[in-house]
């Protein structure tokens, strides 16, 4: 298909929040409309107005703002080619439908709901596929508001179509059949809706899920009935749980989209994530900032073979765009994750804090975790034995005359050991719990350090 300039859209349904599946897929189309210079189109889907969610158009827009990605024409920006709401469009539908109906490519479907239940059943005890068209009516009634019209397949054929990710592809007679266009109540089907706007907005490449797989023979067939050229599909690999060969699901820690921003996930991470979720650029390259994303980005790099939704890799990746970050940046974006009991203690102190778990730090809301000790005496439950308690007694002495710069308690700390004949990882964890409350935490000197010398010498004296 030879297009002047590359047209692609995201086109979401308002029937609930926004979750990594679906904003990967407007991510791919953002990405390759950048790479290629071309143009990225929003369109809102709302026809189904039995399971539109109240809220879930604007969660579309804040979820698409976050990650940075861009639209160049929608609902909110206007375009061209608007309006970019289907439910704002349905006279265009009806105009294309009423042609088809005067061609004699469109029939109104007389039959109730339980009646094509029958035909269903029928289907069943014949031991063949349920397929419409097989009870096509003889002479169906005039169309008249209140009655579903179908499209009626003018030829049985096989389709072949070219897929710019898996190659040549084609779908035989099997996959045809009359499908609804217009519902009773005057909405378009999918089917027919995104015919229409995808030729109407001139878009010239299509990313699909592999469930639209076996309904691209109809698009051809209605597209070929309305005499336009189809868009070039493209289809995107499944995206499956953490364990692979199942659907990807909340378990597998798919959340809705604005909830990894809540956790204190960062959108250059989850742009990273989803973009290496079934696509790579040829390399062992990992982590990407959004503009190497950009200019590396194209479709015939898709792969065919399911991704894997692993929120330990993801945790990694924004672990890893955490440690790009200087001091300074991350501390502005980490005020909401602060725990209460840090309001009393000036920037300084919490600036060095994090200073101290930026290393560690796999997304903003372990901050509390990781830092509440820092601010207030932990609950501590560990209970040293006779000689651990020995061990603490003895580094009180040491302790006492430390000036408590990180140098002075590294020596003072290894030559302890040395005097008790210890192993220092061993002392040093007895210290560490005795002094936070757990057995993981920052560097021990760079800890003590930060705590000061008579919260260090309070607690231990506590413990021992």
């Amino acid at each position: 298909m030879s297009k002047s300039k590359i047209r692609i859209r995201y086109a979401p349904s308002p029937t609930g929040l926004q979750h990594p599946g679906g904003v990967r897929t407007a991510l791919f189309a953002w990405l390759y409309a950048r790479h290629e210079n071309g143009d990225m189109i929003l369109r809102i889907e709302d026809t189904d107005k039995s399971r539109e969610v109240e809220g879930a158009t604007e969660y579309i827009y804040e979820s698409l703002a976050w990650l940075g990605i861009e639209w160049d024409e929608g609902p909110d920006k206007g375009g061209e080619y608007g309006p970019y709401k289907q439910s704002e469009r349905l006279d265009i539908y009806r105009q294309y439908a009423m042609q088809l109906l005067e061609q004699g490519l469109a029939y109104a479907d007389p039959y109730t709901n339980e009646e094509v239940q029958q035909f269903r059943e029928q289907s069943q005890e014949a031991s063949k596929p349920f397929l419409f068209r097989d009870y096509r009516p003889d002479s169906p009634p005039e169309w008249k508001e209140g009655l579903p019209l179908r499209f009626k397949v003018p030829d049985l054929k096989t389709y072949e179509w070219e897929d710019a990710v898996r190659g040549q592809s084609k779908a035989g007679p099997e996959s045809l059949d009359d499908f609804i266009i217009l519902k009773s109540d005057g909405y378009p089907t999918y089917n027919f809706a995104n015919v229409i706007d995808d030729h109407l907005m001139k878009i010239t490449h299509v990313l699909r899920g592999e469930e639209y797989i076996a309904s691209i023979p109809k698009y051809l067939s209605l597209y070929e009935a309305l005499g336009w050229e189809a868009p070039i599909n493209a289809t995107m690999p499944l995206v499956l749980g953490s364990t692979g060969g199942k659907k990807l699901s909340k378990r597998d820690g798919s959340l809705p989209i604005l909830e990894y921003r809540t956790l204190g996930y960062l959108p250059v991470a989850i742009n990273n994530f989803l973009a290496t979720l079934g696509w790579n650029d040829g390399t062992e390259q990992e982590i990407y900032t959004i503009d190497e994303l950009k200019n590396k980005f194209t479709i015939e790099r898709l792969q065919k073979a399911p991704a894997r939704f692993d929120i330990e890799r993801l945790n990694y990746l924004n672990g890893a765009h955490i440690r790009k970050l200087s001091l300074q940046e991350l501390y502005s974006l980490s005020s909401p994750y602060w725990p209460e009991s840090s309001k009393d203690y000036d920037d300084g102190y919490r600036q060095k804090v994090l200073g101290l778990i930026h290393e560690r730090l796999k997304f903003l809301s372990e901050i509390p975790e990781l830092t509440e000790f820092f601010f207030t005496d932990p609950e501590n439950t560990f209970q040293p034995n006779e000689e651990q308690a020995e061990w603490l007694g003895r580094t009180l002495n040491s302790l006492e005359g430390s000036d408590f710069t990180e140098d002075d308690l590294e020596n003072r700390l290894r030559n302890l050991s040395i005097e008790l004949e210890v192993k220092p990882g061993k002392l040093f964890m007895v210290i560490r719990q005795a002094v936070t409350g757990s057995k993981v935490s920052p560097g021990l000197f760079e800890t003590l350090n930060t705590l000061g010398k008579d919260t260090v010498i309070q607690r231990i004296k506590t413990i021992a």
